[in-house]
């Protein structure tokens, strides 16, 4: 299988750093700083995805969703393998030790 090298687009660029608050993340291939809370910004990431789905394919479920907000950002929950969990709580932990130290 071959690989393929992509490049950055700067509209996704602008919006990873403006959204996700993530800087030159395209330009290294998406690696991300995985010590890094990836839990923030949730409801920015869903609502960015939704928006540009309603754009794309005209959904009309999308644009519900949009305009009762409010009432639909709290139905979501996020999914993650455990193991992901796990290590997201073995991070926080040791944050709480050192705060405590």
């Amino acid at each position: 299988m071959a690989m393929v090298d992509l490049e950055p687009m700067p509209d996704e660029e602008e919006i990873s750093e403006r959204i996700y608050h993530h800087v030159h993340d395209l330009e290294s291939h998406g690696r991300v700083e995985v010590l890094e809370d990836m839990t923030r910004y949730d409801a920015e990431r869903l609502h960015l995805l939704i928006t540009r789905h309603a754009q794309l394919t005209g959904s009309a479920r999308a644009a519900e969703i949009l305009a009762g907000w409010k009432k639909y950002c709290p139905m979501f929950r996020k999914v993650m393998p455990l193991e992901y969990r796990r290590a997201l709580a073995e991070i926080e932990k040791a944050r709480t030790m050192q705060a405590a130290e």
